[in-house]
């Protein structure tokens, strides 16, 4: 049977949020979902309307890094291994990845990694307080390449206002994609944003970083010829707006 148009659907609740990705939870595996019964109290935070506190979280002080969308949390965890004196939070809404990354936290024996099944912009406005985090990554976020699934892209500019409140001053927001609309989208926005300062001179792309590690889906992105755009910017200080 035909779809009907978004436009023409009388049945659909407008006061629901767009959201940014569509949950698939049929793909998980049986040593994913027993992941999350072994090792969620260790690894994962629940979600809720109290605001984190990173002491609490970590039993330690240290600097704050947020990833949104960490697919199968490969990249992340390689990160937490590099940078053991890093905390890191990741923010993934579909469980399989989460499940993945449990478990390779648990045999990486990670100290300085947390994880939330949530959606990103929830957890972002009610749980983390502003201006505390050093960095904020979104690596290959879903593209919605269609014209009409735009609106569910994540970089809006809603969204971007929302990150940058959550950066300390002089944090970093970077950004990765091989999807070039979306990129020149994102590189629009992000400059349009006064609190937020790109550190390419020319306002540009930025030269993809040694200590990023590549994702799978930036390797399927090369195997079919995708230019990676990587885009980094900073949080202006307070009172130094563009």
């Amino acid at each position: 049977m035909a779809s009907i148009p978004d436009g023409l659907n009388v049945n659909r609740d407008l006061s629901r949020p767009i959201r940014s990705f569509v949950r698939r939870e049929g793909r998980i595996t049986l040593a994913q979902q027993r992941a999350f019964t072994k090792y969620w109290g260790r690894f994962g935070v629940e979600t809720d309307t109290r605001l984190l506190d990173p002491e609490h979280l970590f039993g330690r002080s240290a600097p704050w890094v947020l990833e949104i969308g960490f697919g199968n949390g490969e990249s992340l965890a390689a990160m937490a291994v590099a940078h053991p004196e890093v905390n890191y939070l990741g923010i993934e809404a579909h469980r399989p990845g989460v499940g993945h990354l449990l478990l390779r936290a648990t045999e990486l024996q990670l100290t300085n990694l947390r994880v939330m099944c949530a959606d990103a912009a929830e957890a972002l406005e009610k749980q983390l307080p502003d201006e505390c985090l050093e960095r904020i990554q979104i690596f290959f976020p879903d593209p919605w390449p269609k014209a009409r699934h735009h609106k569910r892209r994540f970089i809006q500019p809603g969204n971007v206002a929302l990150l940058a409140r959550k950066l300390k001053p002089f944090g970093q927001l970077h950004l990765a994609t091989d999807w070039e609309d979306y990129a020149l989208s994102m590189l629009d926005i992000l400059n349009a944003t006064p609190e937020l300062v790109n550190t390419v001179d020319g306002n540009g792309f930025t030269p993809r970083p040694s200590w990023r590690p590549m994702t799978r889906f930036e390797q399927r992105g090369l195997r079919l010829g995708h230019t990676i755009r990587d885009l980094l910017f900073v949080r202006a200080a307070p009172g130094i707006l563009r």
